[in-house]
């Protein structure tokens, strides 16, 4: 196989010219490799898919999209006998698609020990974050517990997020005041910090961080007066780092550590709180509520000791990408108008949390996720994540011996057809990593298949700006060390990996991948 035969370099072409009209990574339209002005490797009855990203929440409509027979959202057309794998459990929707590594839910989580209780529980998030205040933070169940009530807001649509930095916080915040008194146990969050942090926008950053000071203002002092007791903390860290080593806008998620701020209501006295990680969080919250604490969990309360007395209510914020940063001009949060926050931290007892790596079940010095972050909140343990299982089975073979991966090689052997990969172009993002689908590629060689097909999904979050290029090239030479795989397509992960409910952007992708719609490039 000759180098031009991986296809990655005509890609790289391509998205070098998408970069002269004005286009990111992120944003980049579906891009297509022709012959003959006939688009290569599409997507057919018969086939095999491999999506191999492994996180959930952004890739649930591209797999209704493919799965789903009586989809109706937007038009589209479907596939016969197609062979779709799922690399994680994305939903319980697709719990009877073939799952390459099923899940382990977390036993008895903080939302379902509340619930068996007798609390009632409010969870309120806007659309980006919902997903993580629900499914996530109650360890992977995707249905309310009994007493569990559930509020969305859509996050703004149409319109780059940075031109709106306060999202929909305004109705969150809403939200929050009217359920205060009516619930036992109120989370939320705010999703700001993390949504805007990940633009390259850094006046829209400072704007950000000044309305989570804001609303913070608000909803807290509302809850002290209705004597609930708040915890206020954060998931990972994002916004507050602007820059990059080289002084390029960063947007990618931190190791840094996060802040926890206790406050009782009933108790202006100092509390004692001790440094932790996220997993010690809902043990603290069962500390205050008077609750006992299940065995399942193993983190601890951050304040144990203190008498909370009976019948405490509590409200959890969860400040989405809101770590501790430097304190300095490279700071978004120091730069930002944020007298409510400054005062928090001046005038309330916090302790600091470990948000990343292997505290939160991610590799060692890996930048910690919502999802990550979410799940250990609920969780009141370490949970291991996705991308350490699948590390771990890259690491020791039994990844290439993946049953579902090898019968999806044998399903389109069986029908002489393809094997595509929806493949994502990073190695660090909590998504995905391109290492998956060059494994597969080599499980293929291995096993008599060549006709394999790698559909890029560009990043532009955990990826430096502008890199697409340089990582297509070291995919195309991996490619071409293999002897199977060839890049075909290619689209920006704001278009294909959607959770907002924008069907029509995740069409564009599909329709590039199966009917060839899209700028060609050869």
């Amino acid at each position: 196989m000759s180098v031009s035969l991986q296809g990655g370099a005509q890609l790289a072409s391509a998205v070098k010219k998408a970069y002269e009209l004005g286009q990111d990574d992120y944003h980049l339209e579906p891009m297509l490799l022709t012959e003959n002005n006939t688009p290569v490797g599409k997507i057919s009855d018969n086939d095999a898919v491999i999506f191999c990203c492994r996180r959930g929440e952004r890739e649930i409509e591209l797999t209704e999209m493919f799965t789903e027979p009586d989809f109706n959202k937007v038009p589209r057309r479907w596939l016969e006998n197609l062979r779709f794998v799922i690399m994680t459990m994305y939903h319980d929707k697709f719990k009877d698609l073939p799952i390459a590594f099923a899940p382990a839910k977390v036993q008895r989580p903080l939302a379902q020990v509340l619930s068996e209780a007798g609390k009632s529980q409010f969870h309120c998030a806007e659309s980006e974050k919902f997903a993580h205040v629900t499914f996530f933070f109650n360890g992977g169940e995707n249905q309310p517990f009994p007493g569990e009530d559930d509020l969305c807001f859509p996050s703004p649509k149409g319109i780059d997020f940075d031109q709106k930095p306060e999202l929909s916080l305004p109705q969150v915040a809403g939200a929050v005041r009217d359920a205060l008194g009516k619930y036992d146990f109120i989370v939320t969050n705010f999703a700001n910090g993390d949504v805007i942090g990940h633009t390259q926008n850094t006046q829209a950053k400072i704007q950000a961080c000044g309305f989570v000071s804001q609303y913070l203002g608000e909803v807290v002092e509302d809850a002290l007066a209705k004597n609930y007791v708040v915890a206020i903390t954060a998931d990972h860290g994002n916004i507050e780092k602007l820059y990059t080593a080289a002084g390029k806008p960063d947007g990618a998620h931190t190791t840094n550590l996060v802040p926890f701020i206790l406050i009782d209501p009933a108790d202006p006295a100092p509390i004692q709180l001790r440094d932790g990680s996220l997993g010690d969080v809902a043990p603290t919250v069962l500390d205050v509520m008077g609750i006992q604490q299940p065995a399942e969990m193993d983190g601890a309360s951050l304040c144990s000791g203190k008498n909370w007395g009976d019948g405490r209510k509590m409200l959890l914020i969860i400040c989405d990408g809101w770590g501790l940063g430097t304190g300095d001009d490279g700071d978004a949060i120091f730069l930002a108008d944020t007298p409510y926050w400054d005062a928090l931290l001046t005038q309330r007892s916090w302790s600091k949390l470990r948000a990343s790596g292997d505290a939160v079940g991610l590799g060692a010095g890996k930048a910690g996720n919502s999802e990550a972050g979410h799940s250990n909140l609920g969780a009141g343990r370490c949970v291991m994540q996705d991308d350490v299982r699948l590390d771990a089975a890259v690491k020791d073979g039994s990844f290439k011996q993946n049953p579902v991966f090898l019968s999806a090689i044998q399903h389109a052997k069986d029908h002489n057809s393809a094997l595509h990969l929806l493949s994502y172009l990073t190695y660090k993002s909590s998504h995905g990593c391109i290492d998956y689908p060059l494994q597969i590629c080599e499980m293929a060689r291995e096993h008599g298949l060549e006709r394999v097909f790698l559909h890029i999904i560009f990043d532009g979050r955990s990826t430096d700006p502008g890199s697409a290029p340089a990582l297509l090239a070291e995919t195309d030479q991996r490619l071409k060390q293999i002897g199977v795989g060839r890049i075909v397509d290619g689209v920006g992960r704001g278009v294909v990996l959607d959770r907002d409910k924008n069907y029509d952007k995740v069409k564009r992708a599909y329709d590039a991948m199966v009917d060839g719609v899209g700028s060609f490039y050869q």
